[in-house]
């Protein structure tokens, strides 16, 4: 985003991004802060524990993935509410590809594949059809979750546990073996994901075009980007990342569920969100993106060490994403 004006405003725009930016990992200090000194002074003292951060980490890592392809959409001005319902369908064409004997690889292959091809007909149809992504999405969220349980013949798929390689179960061990990675691999390969798509939105045209869709779009139209085409890659990106929590879920519960992903879109995008992104477009990070996911996880965690029930935990949750999307409204305001 380029800022015109005179050196001073320059100089605060770049302090105000700054801070956008590191406002979502002051919060998440905030909040494991809070929780590690209330469950101290209840005398639980398992809160802060290297376990128990450990545990956090792993069980953010899925949503997370999921999430960083949400960020791409949200910075380009959409928002795609199926990303739920496509990663359980991921997962379960992987599973059902194990069950049936495939060679592994070809049944990542094919869960990943299942992703990408979600996500670029959401991109289609949003491009073509000229709908709002988020009739778009709420739709194919319902498609998705229909194909999930006809290619699962309405049941749960599990696969002999000779089928499954054992790395994938590995993904989320809480205790990584060997000790010196310190967190599991699946914690690692979201790292690792998270810095690509750094790179790529940072450092390419196309990252440029995201930002730039999302800021104008009729303003990107009239610079040359194709436009249309932008949203068939964002959206096949979002749904690549999609397939990778496919892997996760699969992981996790070593089967594929049809319903393991309902609801899944209201957390992906609530981290998104409270990671500091804007809903009106134009704007997020990858790093807010991953402290709002732990922020998320943090909660949880936190209010289940102090015994509190889920309906706090909801509570919590939503009074924060309504706190961040006020705050993003203000700024836009002062903004404009």
């Amino acid at each position: 985003m380029i800022h015109l004006g005179s050196p001073s405003q320059r100089a605060t725009a770049r302090v105000g991004q700054l801070l956008s930016a590191l406002g979502p990992l002051l919060a998440l200090a905030c909040v494991v802060l809070f929780f590690t000194a209330a469950d101290a002074f209840y005398g639980g003292n398992t809160f802060g524990t290297v376990h128990n951060l450990r545990t956090i980490a792993v069980s953010t890592s899925g949503v997370a993935v999921a999430a960083l392809g949400a960020t791409v959409v949200i910075i380009a001005g959409g928002i795609d509410l199926s990303v739920g319902t496509a990663l359980a369908l991921c997962a379960t064409v992987l599973a059902v590809g194990l069950r049936a004997g495939w060679c592994p690889w070809l049944a990542i292959a094919a869960c990943i594949g299942t992703g990408c091809l979600a996500g670029c007909l959401n991109g289609i149809l949003i491009s073509v059809l000229d709908v709002g992504p988020f009739i778009v999405t709420l739709g194919t969220m319902s498609i998705y979750y229909g194909l999930s349980k006809l290619v699962a013949d309405e049941t749960t798929v599990r696969p002999l546990p000779a089928q499954v390689p054992q790395w994938l179960p590995d993904l989320l061990q809480i205790e990584p073996e060997p000790g010196w990675l310190l967190v599991s691999r699946g914690v690692w390969l979201a790292v690792l994901l998270a810095i690509a798509l750094v790179c790529v939105l940072r450092y390419t045209v196309f990252g440029r075009h995201v930002f730039a869709l999302g800021s104008n779009e009729a303003t990107a139209r009239l610079c040359g980007i194709r436009v249309s085409w932008t949203k068939i890659a964002v959206y096949t990106l979002a749904g690549f990342f999609a397939g990778i929590a496919g892997l996760y879920n699969f992981g996790r519960l070593t089967q594929g569920d049809p319903t393991s992903g309902r609801g899944v879109e209201l957390i992906v995008i609530a981290a998104v969100v409270i990671g500091g992104a804007s809903l009106n477009g134009g704007r997020g990070s990858v790093l807010g993106t991953l402290a709002g996911a732990l922020i998320i996880r943090a909660i949880t965690s936190g209010c289940t060490q102090l015994g509190l029930p889920n309906s706090y935990q909801d509570i919590v949750l939503g009074a924060i994403i309504i706190a961040a999307v006020v705050v993003d409204q203000l700024r836009q305001r002062r903004l404009e």
